[in-house]
C-alpha cells in the first residue's frame, strides 16, 4: 500500500501538487536578515506530464555567482510591496516571464544565503507554454528540470562543511547535475524543501549531518 502511494505521488500532474501546495497553513515569517530577497519557484507541466521547475545560469560577466544555477530572483527594492512582487519582477526581468501569468501558490520560510540576504521563496505555477527569453545582461541560458529529481539520490551528491562559529557545527552543502547543469547551495535547498512539500514525501537521501539534531521535515 505504501509503495503505491509513493508511485502514485510521482505520478502527478502539476493541478495535484498546486492544490496540496496552496493548502499548505499560511504563516507570517520574521526576515532572518535585513537584507532582504526573494526567488520565484517557477513549476510548469511539460508535454509528457513531466512537473518541472525553470532555473537560470548566471551570466559568466557577472561580478558575483557567475556561472552559478539560480532561480529567478533578487533583491527586494524599497518600493516592492511584497515577496511575490519582487520575485515576479526579477522573472519577468531575467526571462521574460509575464507577471499576469504567474499564480503564487505558496510562500515558504526565509532561508539565509552566504552573503546574508534573507531570501524568500515564492512558488508559484507557470504556463506550460511559456517560451524563455533570457536576459543576456543578466542570464546566460534557462532550463527545465524535473521537480522530482531533487529527491532522487541518484542525482544527488554531498558534501559536510564545518561551521567556523563556536559551536563547530557541520552544515551540509547539496548538489544535484542534470544535463551538464550544476544546482548547488542555497538553491538546492531550496528546492529539496519545495520538492518535499509539493510531491508530499522526503527525499532518498538524508538532508542534515547526523550530528546535528533534525526535526520532522513533513
Amino acid at each position: 500500500m505504501v509503495g503505491t502511494r509513493a508511485t502514485r505521488r510521482r505520478n502527478e500532474g502539476i493541478q495535484q501538487i498546486a492544490e496540496r501546495l496552496r493548502s499548505l497553513p499560511e504563516e507570517q515569517h520574521e526576515p532572518v536578515s535585513s537584507k532582504l530577497a526573494a526567488v520565484l519557484v517557477p513549476l510548469f507541466q511539460d508535454e509528457d506530464g513531466v512537473v518541472k521547475v525553470w532555473l537560470t545560469q548566471r551570466a559568466m560577466h557577472l561580478n558575483s555567482h557567475k556561472g552559478e544555477v539560480c532561480l529567478p530572483g533578487g533583491k527586494r527594492d524599497p518600493t516592492d510591496p511584497d515577496d511575490a512582487f519582487t520575485a515576479k519582477r526579477e522573472a519577468q526581468e531575467e526571462m521574460g516571464l509575464q507577471p499576469s501569468s504567474v499564480q503564487v501558490l505558496c510562500q515558504l520560510a526565509p532561508m539565509l544565503s552566504k552573503h546574508l540576504y534573507s531570501v524568500t521563496p515564492v512558488v508559484a505555477q507557470v504556463p506550460a507554454d511559456f517560451q524563455p527569453q533570457p536576459n543576456a545582461d543578466e542570464v546566460d541560458a534557462v532550463f527545465a528540470m524535473p521537480l522530482s529529481a531533487f529527491l532522487d539520490a541518484h542525482q544527488h551528491i554531498h558534501w559536510d562543511v564545518r561551521s567556523k562559529s563556536t559551536t563547530q557545527r557541520f552544515y551540509r552543502v547539496h548538489s544535484f547535475d542534470y544535463q551538464g547543469y550544476v544546482v548547488w547551495g542555497l538553491t538546492a535547498v531550496i528546492m529539496i524543501r519545495v520538492a518535499e512539500l509539493a510531491l508530499g514525501r522526503p527525499p532518498d537521501f538524508e538532508v542534515e549531518h547526523p550530528s546535528n539534531a533534525r526535526t520532522p521535515r513533513m
